[in-house]
């Protein structure tokens, strides 16, 4: 039978063995009951789970029988950062006494060393180079009482599924809307560039007219969505454009030189809360 088999096996036994080691410690029963509820609750997902690897955290296994000593021996192996403490004759629930002592010891001296090699310190948060693109509708309050609000919905609706369409074609990946603007980002800073000229172009037969910035810079990458201080300069660079204006940083444009983009410099502006002044370019629709 394979380790993983046994480990089913052994969760089966150990949800008999929590009550009768709780009536040899005369403990509350409802402590006990309550400590089998959420063994089972967390068994239901480890149960399903075929490998352990990919577990990161520092873990402390403590087998309970040699079969679980097995058990552990295999999950200590698969688990980085992992260690292995064989106490014998203790069980899982060392409720008081010297067998609780030792279990304590162990678990206490195993979160000292994790301190002392700065296991607790915050880990460097994951960064990548990402052009991000912010669009907005210029005049959409107006629009919007014009229209009603049935059919600004409606326009709206017809609005997001092109900027959609157009990241599909760009490889661009969406990360947020608010209201009537889109948030972006990118691979490679041509594609967004021409992605946001093809948006503008596009809205246009829907009677609207956009404004778009973009910049490419160091992002910290959150649970798939991108941040810090390069998706801010972004967001003022696209307040900073015209209608129906692609508004790029001078990052963007050093970074598509030979693609065949060409650009037209709309001077030098201060992006409020952003240090230092930014030297913007207008994206000359034609070349893109």
């Amino acid at each position: 039978m394979s380790v993983l088999a046994d480990i089913r096996r052994a969760m089966a036994a150990f949800d008999r063995s929590v009550e009768q080691q709780a009536k040899r410690a005369q403990i509350d029963q409802r402590f006990a009951r309550d400590v089998l509820r959420k063994w089972r609750d967390a068994r239901k997902q480890i149960a399903t789970t075929t490998t352990p690897t990919g577990i990161s955290l520092p873990r402390l296994a403590l087998p309970e029988t040699e079969n679980a000593a097995e058990i552990a021996r295999y999950l200590a192996g698969q688990i980085p950062t992992s260690r292995l403490v064989e106490l014998e004759g203790l069980g899982h629930l060392a409720f008081g006494g010297p067998s609780a002592d030792r279990v304590g010891e162990e678990v206490r001296q195993f979160f000292d060393e994790i301190r002392a090699a700065g296991g607790w310190e915050k880990a460097e948060p994951d960064r990548v180079l990402a052009t991000v693109l912010f669009t907005d509708i210029v005049g959409s309050t107006v629009k919007a009482v014009e229209l009603g609000d049935r059919a600004w919905r409606e326009l709206l609706e017809q609005h997001h599924r092109l900027i959609r369409r157009e990241l599909v074609r760009f490889h661009g990946a969406e990360l947020d809307v608010a209201g009537d603007g889109f948030f972006a980002r990118f691979d490679g800073p041509a594609r967004a560039v021409r992605c946001a000229s093809a948006v503008i172009d596009g809205v246009r037969e829907l009677g609207l007219e956009l404004r778009a910035g973009l910049h490419t810079g160091e992002c910290e990458l959150v649970d798939g969505k991108v941040g810090g201080i390069a998706v801010h300069i972004g967001a003022r660079v696209a307040k900073e454009a015209q209608p129906g204006e692609v508004l790029v940083s001078s990052t963007v444009k050093d970074l598509v030189a030979g693609s065949g983009l060409r650009f037209r410099e709309r001077g030098i502006a201060s992006l409020k809360g952003v240090p230092e002044d930014w030297r913007l370019f207008a994206v000359e629709p034609d070349s893109a």
